[in-house]
């Protein structure tokens, strides 16, 4: 047997393909499925909620780790799933279908420990009643009498034609929306999968819709910003050189205010697009088609979940094309502000250029001065030679010798000068 050292992750992403695996179900089955959304802390809450009740019926404890659980504590089954955002649970037991449409029918949730599902964690996003029905038999008017709204329903065949399922899309008294399946002839793991798919329709178009009022709080905030950034656009134009630094100190807290407002939307936003793209997958899967001229679920969702999908992904798009906006500008204010920093540079340079040739003159004059100073303490020197040496028999008087020495002195001087500037000129 080959030895091969393992991924620490191997069994786990392995395993993911086996996670949250439908159940296998038989009608008739009456289903609450609620939907707690929460941060991370009440998340985790919801692990110790359902830890306590599998304590209550002394069942096995989750393990600290898992993110799923299915359970049957007797008068009901709980499955319970812990998402990203939020936390699934759901309950189902047998009922008596018998009368079904006459009268109120029971649900789930009447076996679950009232007190235990008041303290659920979190806050409720979605609630479901969801009744699985033996056979066809029961036609949509007797589902509407004391089920389902007969003004808002939506109706469609299932898997194939196997099963027909209806919905109204309301909350009831309850805070529970409802939903009706008939099963036909469904194999019972097939219908275990277009159960959870038609629970995951319902909970990820919830989730999906938290995008929408994020997005319009956002179209206020774009609103003003791209006034502003008008105004500025406006300003920039026409600007002094002196308004410049404050404009660009605007244009700047601006782009702090847009940048703060995509990252605070941007991952809700991203994520009601994976939860509608989710939706348009579920509706796929269940294979649906219309029943009786009436609404199926893909129409109503297309109808009425594409203005809120739309809403959200323009006020993505409004948020990028502002940000790249308020990115041009800037560059361009920055650039402006930078030329003209060249260019009073360039002209402090240029009027150094002027100074230093002035002092360059002004060297050279005082250069002539002092040879002439030079020459004159020269010659002076020569002077006193010369009386020192008529004494000796020099023929010359001091002021001939003085007088001769003057312009041989000067010449040297003034050449000794031009060879040092010459040397170091060249080096």
């Amino acid at each position: 047997m080959l030895q091969k050292k393992s991924h620490p992750q191997r069994v786990a992403l392995h395993n993911e393909i086996h996670a949250r695996p439908p159940e296998a179900m038989s009608a008739p089955l009456a289903i609450s499925h609620i939907v707690m959304a929460g941060d991370a802390p009440e998340r985790e809450a919801s692990r110790a909620h359902v830890a306590a009740l599998l304590r209550d019926h002394h069942l096995p404890q989750p393990d600290a780790q898992s993110t799923h659980i299915r359970m049957d504590l007797g008068p009901f089954r709980i499955r319970w799933e812990l998402h990203t955002e939020f936390v699934t649970w759901t309950f189902s037991r047998p009922f008596d279908a018998q009368g079904f449409g006459e009268r109120e029918p029971g649900t789930a949730i009447e076996a679950v420990p009232q007190g235990w599902l008041d303290e659920l964690p979190g806050q409720c996003l979605a609630s479901l009643h969801l009744w699985v029905l033996p056979t066809q038999a029961f036609g949509s008017t007797s589902l509407v009498k004391h089920v389902l709204n007969e003004d808002t329903l939506v109706a469609s065949t299932v898997a194939d034609g196997h099963g027909e399922v209806y919905t109204d899309f309301a909350i009831h008294a309850d805070g529970f929306s409802r939903m009706v399946l008939l099963a036909g002839s469904i194999a019972p793991r097939r219908l275990g999968r277009l159960v959870q798919r038609l629970l995951e329709i319902d909970t990820y178009r919830m989730a999906a819709l938290l995008g929408l009022p994020a997005a319009r709080e956002a179209t206020t905030v774009l609103a003003f910003a791209e006034r502003e950034l008008a105004e500025l656009a406006g300003a920039i134009r026409v600007a002094g050189r002196h308004e410049e630094p404050q404009l660009l100190d605007r244009l700047t807290k601006l782009a702090g205010q847009v940048e703060s407002q995509y990252a605070t939307t941007h991952s809700r936003f991203s994520a009601s697009a994976a939860y509608f793209e989710l939706v348009d997958r579920r509706i796929a899967d269940i294979s649906e088609a219309r029943l009786g001229g009436l609404q199926t679920i893909g129409e109503f969702m297309d109808r009425r979940l594409s203005p809120a999908r739309a809403t959200c992904e323009w006020a993505t798009r409004r948020q990028d094309a502002l940000s790249q906006r308020v990115s041009r500008i800037s560059n361009l204010l920055r650039t402006r502000v930078e030329i003209e920093q060249q260019q009073s540079s360039q002209a402090l340079l240029a009027t150094m250029n002027t100074r230093q040739g002035l002092q360059l003159k002004l060297q050279a004059t005082v250069e002539g001065l002092s040879v002439a100073a030079i020459t004159y303490y020269i010659v002076g020197l020569v002077s006193y030679l010369a009386k020192g040496a008529h004494g000796i028999g020099w023929p010359w008087s001091a002021e001939s010798t003085a007088a001769l020495a003057i312009p041989v002195v000067a010449l040297a001087v003034w050449w000794s000068l031009r060879r040092l500037h010459s040397r170091v000129f060249s080096d």
